[in-house]
């Protein structure tokens, strides 16, 4: 099963833009309307794509990171194929905790005391990551970055520096369109 990883970060951009970026009129999570809409899950369930992705992301988990956690829907194949790549542990996180069984919100290994990288696949307000980091710190997990594929330059970035987190995307929407 060879396939070449070690995409040039040029192409990488070029690749998500074919394969993912679609115009027209859509409605963001947010409430917000754009003309141009990044179908994530075209990228996150190609084999060679979501690699790509995931190798040219190491570099941006910081060296303390002790876990990676995955925001449901879109972060967690994206932060599992990191995980991959990086030799971390995972925990997914759920937008809401679950009402039965464990009553987790993040699924995986205990998170207490934790420093962990939120890993989201793309960012626009930056309304889920914030939401998710709060929860997160409310049981006891240390996050001061989030990483994602794009962040849609939205306010984004913007929101979570508010909130002391740093994000760190592998592609800008310039970087992409």
């Amino acid at each position: 099963m060879g396939h070449n990883v070690l995409m040039e970060l040029s192409d990488l951009a070029s690749r998500l833009s074919e394969v993912a970026q679609l115009s027209g009129s859509f409605r963001l999570r947010s409430g917000q309307t754009t003309s141009v809409y990044f179908d994530k899950y075209q990228f996150e369930s190609d084999p060679e794509l979501l690699a790509a992705v995931a190798e040219a992301m190491v570099d941006l988990v910081p060296d303390d990171t002790e876990l990676l956690a995955g925001l449901e829907l879109g972060g967690v194949p994206v932060a599992t194929a990191l995980a991959l790549v990086s030799g971390l542990h995972v925990v997914f996180v759920r937008k809401k905790p679950k009402d039965y069984g464990t009553a987790k919100l993040a699924e995986g290994p205990g998170i207490e005391g934790k420093r962990l990288l939120v890993v989201e696949d793309v960012v626009t307000t930056g309304g889920q990551v914030v939401s998710s980091t709060r929860q997160l710190r409310e049981r006891g997990a240390v996050v001061t970055t989030a990483a994602c594929v794009i962040d849609r330059e939205e306010g984004g970035a913007e929101a979570l520096a508010e909130i002391g987190v740093t994000l760190k995307p592998l592609f800008r929407r310039s970087d992409i369109a």
